[in-house]
């Protein structure tokens, strides 16, 4: 696609035009071709508030309620911890949970906060579910936290003290990034010195430091009270960490104890002592400050090789132009060094007595007073907000290549944040949520209008490190409520152009792409496009969607293999442990919605409605856990997999999306047109809608998916048009009756029924939706395929680990049904037999080993048990005969089969696959069956 202009303008552009209407047109496009790249007329629909749309009794409903008492019950402190301890406030002793959240995090906490924006969403949807306080009173302590954070993290730190060795003494709260800054002056020309002080570390965190004096990591001198192997190290060093000379102590020291530590260093020889012991000796060191030339840096907490800042306690902290003797290093044990024959250190003495203040005072007479500072610097713009450093959005705008240890997606993680605390305003209305969702959108506008589109491109395309999520949907809302220009304008700085203008051409380029990472742009690129009306974005979006559904799809509507894309058409290739990312099953679901509200196509309802009865009902545990949400990462799909409820200690993106998810069951439930003259019903849900602007409730009772059913009863007076979704997967016999009336009906599978009257209370509509068995192939390999019971995914309880095989063919219907194959389990709906396999629906969310798909043999041709006495040869490709005469069903009658089985059979036989005698005895065979319909 060529483009015309470049995004900056087209930004421009949008934003100028904001105020006007939207695009729209009155037709909609529910009947439109679903030819791949072709644009369908557009159909403006509008979807309704979760607090408009109430769940009724059922599975949904079950499974929301587990999720709803992890909700009202979690300390929503143990999250702000990490926002807290970022900005040196009290966390109020609380922990933060284990997992990708905690400063101990995997990749070293570089996604911590990510899972607070997610939980702030869950109890937004929580509240509009139910109304019930304790979710808007969550919400609102977590609102004024974020925004103490904000305001703490743009003013100067203040020293805090705590009880120290000989009186008071000073503090470095963990995760608060906090160290000390004195005059290099003090440690330059050095040939012999002592440095002395107490420290109190809180955790053994690896290479911390007490000190680094230096210019950078090849030019150093350090003392750590934890190496590697957990030991304090004393290392000396003028070509980097090879070339270190060493002092290494005994054992490691405690925790949350107060513990002297002191190196000397004269002539050739250096000394390492822990509270008044010599514990370490080199006699080999030529090295000394003064070798080391002008240092730049005199840090205490701080390491050049951008190691975790010390945390703890600090006490009598000094520094001598000379080496103390042993017997002046014990007598320190007793008092502070001032007090001793020893003396203040006469480079720098701090006795850290502050009690507040940004400096450590020198009391050596020298003045060399120590700043307090934050290792990154200040905020660049006063909205950041964070649970870390602005480091990771620094360091990724000169990154080429991934690195998840330096710097993981960090937009990704503001991604949550923004659209959590977005989505508190909207429930709360508290003003500072706001404030906070703004800010956020200042600081990024800040930083990205600053780079070039070469390096935005860059590092968008970093896999994991650029990721950003769904920034762009969240970053839209914002701007609906701030109308500030310099909101949208930053919208746009988030195009990966060279898949956008890919997938607009409708060049598949997915093969080897990071799934999660990629979905949530074209919801984004959806809703741009509304604001600016580049074609390119929504030719895009639609596109992508049929690159994923159904070429990469799995049975239960998932897609990916151990995060990633493959290429189109693999299927039974990938059928492993990591298969089916959860994370993106929710994301597309974001993406049908947004495509949905602009198409109106019943085949996004379609994929819609199998995605969420499948994967994302299964993806919740049918257990309570007061710490974990116990949902799915990924979902294995090989035989004899069992689902993981608690990946990752609990807090992983997928654990995140399904504490919303299983908040939003109904979100999808219905919509209406722009003009509210028209209501569609897309899922068949026991819910009540609640019709505001037409004065009207819709009653919706069913026990489905575990009936074939449903009634609708209005409630109020209006006349509209009501469309029901006829499902592609519906057999013979569906229906429509009002007020027990049937109704004439034309529409078919995969179409809507519309209902145009004036309707009053009371009025019923009756829905019959009869379930049939049908069996899919995979793309890549016809014979492993999944079972699919209507709209319910149908899974084998069983734990060996090779395909299970299965035959259907010999009772299947004229209809393609395959249900007379199932044999009810008594007192278990939706639970079958097939011979000795048990069947069971994969919503169930248990931990028993299962088969999401099976081996199809049919190695003779059968027709309504009638067996031809023929094998059922297979074809170039993999397609059998059998598939091949029922790939036409639904058949009118018997005489349409023998009709078909004759050409087949004909076709067949001049290929040299079957002999004459054998056509014969299939047409025979098939002639005798039944086939009593």
């Amino acid at each position: 696609m060529a483009r015309h202009f470049k995004r900056r303008d087209a930004l421009r552009i949008g934003a100028a035009s904001a105020s006007l209407p939207l695009l729209t047109s009155p037709t909609s496009a529910a009947d439109s071709p679903s030819t791949p790249g072709a644009l369908a007329e557009t159909a403006r629909l509008r979807g309704f508030p979760l607090s408009d749309v109430t769940l009724g009794p059922g599975l949904p409903a079950d499974k929301r309620a587990r999720m709803l008492r992890f909700a009202r019950g979690y300390d929503e402190d143990r999250l702000l911890q990490v926002f807290r301890a970022n900005a040196d406030l009290p966390t109020h002793g609380a922990v933060a949970p284990d997992g990708w959240e905690s400063l101990d995090g995997e990749a070293n906490g570089n996604l911590r906060g990510h899972f607070t924006g997610h939980f702030m969403t869950m109890l937004s949807q929580a509240h509009a579910n139910t109304g019930e306080e304790v979710f808007d009173r969550k919400l609102r302590t977590m609102i004024a936290a974020l925004h103490e954070c904000r305001q703490a993290l743009n003013r100067a730190p203040s020293i805090r003290s705590t009880a120290g060795r000989f009186g008071s003494a000073v503090a470095v709260r963990r995760g608060s990034h906090l160290y000390f800054d004195a005059p290099a002056e003090a440690v330059n020309g050095l040939s012999s010195m002592t440095f002395a002080a107490w420290i109190r570390p809180v955790v053994a965190e690896p290479w911390t430091r007490v000190f680094d004096f230096g210019n950078d990591t090849e030019t150093n001198l350090f003392l750590t009270p934890c190496d590697g192997d957990g030991l304090p190290r004393f290392a000396i060093t003028r070509a980097g960490s090879a070339a270190e000379q060493r002092i290494v102590g005994e054992q490691p020291l405690p925790l949350d104890e107060w513990s002297h530590v002191a190196v000397t260093l004269a002539g050739d020889s250096g000394a390492l002592y822990v509270n008044g012991r010599r514990v370490g000796r080199n006699a080999s060191m030529s090295l000394t400050p003064a070798e080391l030339g002008t240092l730049s840096h005199c840090w205490l907490g701080r390491s050049h090789h951008d190691d975790p800042v010390h945390a703890g306690g600090y006490d009598d902290i000094n520094l001598w132009s000379t080496a103390l003797t042993g017997e002046q290093i014990a007598r320190l044990q007793h008092a502070r060094a001032a007090d001793t024959a020893a003396g203040a250190g006469d480079r720098f003495s701090y006795d850290c007595a502050e009690q507040g203040g940004t400096v450590l005072h020198d009391r050596s007479g020298s003045g060399r007073h120590a700043g307090y500072a934050r290792s990154w610097g200040e905020p660049s713009h006063p909205g950041f907000l964070a649970a870390y450093p602005e480091t990771q959005f620094i360091l990724l705008e000169s990154m080429t290549t991934s690195d998840y240890h330096r710097v993981w997606a960090p937009y990704y993680t503001a991604h949550k944040i923004l659209q959590g605390v977005l989505d508190a305003y909207e429930t709360t209305n508290d003003q500072r949520a706001l404030d906070l969702a703004s800010g956020m959108c200042d600081w990024m506008h800040s930083r990205l209008s600053e780079l070039s589109d070469t390096v935005l491109q860059r590092m968008w395309g970093i896999f994991s490190s650029g990721e950003y999520g769904g920034v762009v949907e969240a970053i839209l809302r914002t701007y609906e409520h701030t109308r500030k220009p310099q909101h949208l304008r930053l919208a746009g700085y988030f195009d990966p152009d060279s898949l956008i203008d890919a997938c607009a051409r409708d060049e598949d380029v997915l093969d080897g792409k990071h799934a999660n990472q990629h979905i949530p742009i074209f919801t984004g690129l959806s809703m741009l496009y509304e604001h600016t009306g580049e074609q390119r974005y929504r030719q895009a979006a639609h596109n992508f969607w049929r690159m994923v559904v159904p070429p990469r799809m799995f049975g239960i509507g998932g897609t990916g293999e151990g995060e990633f894309f493959h290429e189109s058409g693999a299927v039974a290739e990938l059928l492993g442990p990591e298969s089916a990312e959860t994370c993106c099953a929710h994301n597309m679901l974001k993406l049908t919605r947004s495509l949905f509200l602009r198409e109106g196509r019943a085949e996004y309802a379609e994929y819609y409605e199998r995605t969420l009865l499948n994967q994302i009902l299964g993806s919740k545990q049918d257990e309570d856990d007061p710490e974990k949400p116990l949902t799915t990462y990924f979902v294995g799909l090989q035989p004899g997999a069992v689902r993981d409820f608690t990946p990752k200690e609990g807090t992983t993106c997928c654990e995140g999306t399904g504490m919303e998810n299983a908040t939003k069951y109904q979100d999808s439930a219905y919509f209406v047109s722009q003009d509210q003259s028209t209501l569609y019903v897309n899922l068949y849900l026991a819910s009540t809608l609640r019709w505001r602007a037409r004065g009207v409730r819709v009653e919706q009772k069913t026990t489905f998916p575990h009936e074939g059913r449903s009634r609708l009863r209005v409630h109020g007076s209006a006349s509209f048009e009501l469309r029901l979704r006829v499902p592609r997967w519906v057999g013979n016999g569906f229906s429509v009756r009002i007020n027990g009336r049937r109704q004439p009906i034309s529409a078919r599978p995969g179409e809507y029924v519309a209902l145009a009257r004036s309707w009053r209370t009371g009025d019923t509509v009756d829905v019959d939706l009869p379930f049939q068995l049908r069996a899919e192939g995979t793309p890549d390999d016809p014979t492993v395929q999944n079972l699919m019971y209507g709209p319910v995914n149908l899974i084998a309880r069983d734990g060996r680990t090779e395909f299970i095989p299965l035959s259907l063919y010999g009772t299947a219907r004229l209809s393609g049904d395959l249900s007379r194959a199932l044999e009810p389990v008594p007192d278990a709906g939706l639970h079958f037999r097939i011979g000795d396999v048990r069947l069971a629906p994969f919503f169930e969310g248990t931990t028993e080993a299962y088969h999401a798909y099976f081996r199809r043999q049919e190695p003779r041709i059968v027709f309504d048990s009638v067996d031809a006495g023929v094998a059922n040869r297979r074809a170039a490709g993999g397609t059998t005969f059998l598939d091949e005469v029922w790939a036409k069903a639904p058949f009118g009658n018997k005489g349409e089969l023998t009709s078909r089985v004759a050409r087949v059979s004909q076709s067949w036989l001049q290929r040299g696959v079957f002999t004459a005698a054998e056509r014969e005895r299939i047409l025979s065979a098939v002639g005798r069956a039944a086939y009593a319909d």
